[in-house]
Order: structure tokens, then sequence, then C-alpha cells
């Protein structure tokens, strides 16, 4: 597309009717930090706050088309990639990161919601850690994920250190492992990106009002990557905007509806 003056970033996942997370997250994120959002769909999900209701996968077939008419006309400078569901799914976004190579790719590795819906086929996993992981440029996953990709208990900082440094080596791509389920009651986050590691402090806020945080987070990271900011920047700002975000909705103090994308917004 000619003239362009934004950045664009790519979102693929899976659609939440909610608004709270999922593709609606990521598109409000986008446009909170100044980008210009676009997305592939690879699923249609009945989910709100309580959980999820049903799960409806979008054949490869069309994530594969929706991925063809993004990266032919309106190309993301990064991509930020959710919920995939399917091997099959899995397959089709990794052929198409080989084919168009975008320069940024931020995966979180979406498995099981937080009310227990296992949302990435059992599977499927293999073809994550195989066929995916090694294309991308950071993996964002929380505790419960990092436990199940890596086989190891992740429950403290060392745990997360071990963890970390085990997916980086198996991939090859950068890890920022959130601690939002440590033991202590911290929200602490830890990024390996093949140097020392680096570990971002912050206290935990007591808001319940956080669906679609995870999601919210990579799609910051995402955005700052497009923008031209040095991976460790674009990380840092990623943490700060999304604690931001849920303090601001803990001000607001009202409802049960992810108040942290809407508080950000206006």
């Amino acid at each position: 597309m000619a003239g362009r003056t934004l950045p664009a970033v790519l979102t693929i996942a899976g659609s939440d009717c909610s608004g709270g997370a999922g593709i609606q997250a990521d598109l409000k994120t986008f446009t909170a930090l100044g980008v210009y959002g676009e997305s592939c769909i690879t699923a249609v999900t009945a989910q709100n706050t309580a959980g999820v209701h049903a799960v409806h996968p979008v054949p490869a077939g069309m994530v594969r088309a929706q991925l063809e008419a993004v990266f032919t006309d309106i190309v993301p400078d990064a991509v930020k990639i959710g919920m995939l569901g399917t091997a099959e799914a899995i397959r089709t976004v990794a052929d198409a990161l080989r084919a168009y190579a975008p320069r940024y790719t931020v995966l979180d590795p979406v498995m099981i919601s937080t009310s227990g819906t296992r949302l990435l086929d059992t599977d499927a996993s293999g073809a994550l850690m195989q066929a995916l992981m090694p294309l991308v440029t950071l993996i964002t996953p929380n505790l419960p994920e990092a436990a199940a990709l890596t086989g190891l208990p992740v429950r403290t900082r060392g745990d997360m250190l071990a963890a970390a440094r085990t997916l980086s080596a198996q991939t090859g791509a950068a890890v920022l492992l959130k601690g939002g389920h440590l033991e202590d009651g911290t929200s602490d986050d830890l990024l390996l990106d093949g140097g020392e590691p680096l570990w971002l402090d912050a206290a935990r806020l007591q808001n319940p009002n956080t669906h679609g945080t995870g999601c919210t987070l990579s799609s910051a990271v995402a955005a700052y990557l497009a923008q031209g900011l040095p991976l460790v920047e674009a990380v840092r700002r990623g943490k700060a905007y999304i604690t931001d975000a849920i303090a601001w909705g803990l001000d607001l103090g009202a409802g049960n509806g992810p108040l942290c994308h809407m508080a950000r917004i206006l």
C-alpha cells in the first residue's frame, strides 16, 4: 500500500466475542499505541470474563487465504501470534512466516484459558515447539504454559530462569516468561535474549478484571517493535503498558469487564 505512514502490525489469533482477549484485545492495543492493526482469525470463540463456552476453529485454507491477503498488500512491520488451536493451523502459519519473513514475530503460546478450557489441541504442542517457535523473535509464555512446554516445574524465580533457558535453547528465540502466577505473590517477568537475564519486577495488583492481559502484553511488545524499538525497550514498555492498564482499571473500580483496554483507549 503506497504512502503508508503508520507501522502495521498483524495479529493472528482467535476472536473473543466479549472483546477482552484475542483479536479484539490486540486491535484495541494497536489503536492505543498508534499502529495500524490487521488480523487473521484462527478460531471463533464464545467466551467472556467467566470462561470459554465454545470454540470453532477456522479451516486452515481460510487461515492461509487471510495471511496471503495481508502479506501481499499491507505488509506488516511486526506479527503477533496468539491462539492457533490446531497443528494444521500452526503449520499453516509457519509456512507463511517462512514465505514472507516478517522482521519481528511475537508468539503468545495460548494453550489453556484462565478458566481451564484447553485452547490448543493435545497433539499440537509438538508442532508449536518444532515448526513455529524456531521462526519467531520472542515467545511470551506464562508459568503454566512454560511448564507444559518444557516439562519443568515453574513456580519460583529459580524455576523461571531454568525454564526460560530451556525454552530458548530448544527454539533459538528470546523468551519473556511472565511471572503473574509466582507463588511469592509478585508479578516479576523474566526476559532472556541470549545474554544476561533481565528481571522486570512489579508488585502484583489485586485487580480481578485481568481477562486478556496476556494478549495485550504481547500485542504491545509487537507494536513497539514495529515502531522500531529494540527488543529490550519494547518489552520494558509493553510491561509498563499492561501494568498501568491494570492499575488504571483498578482505580476505575467498576464492573466485571476487562477494564484495562477501555481505560487505555479512553
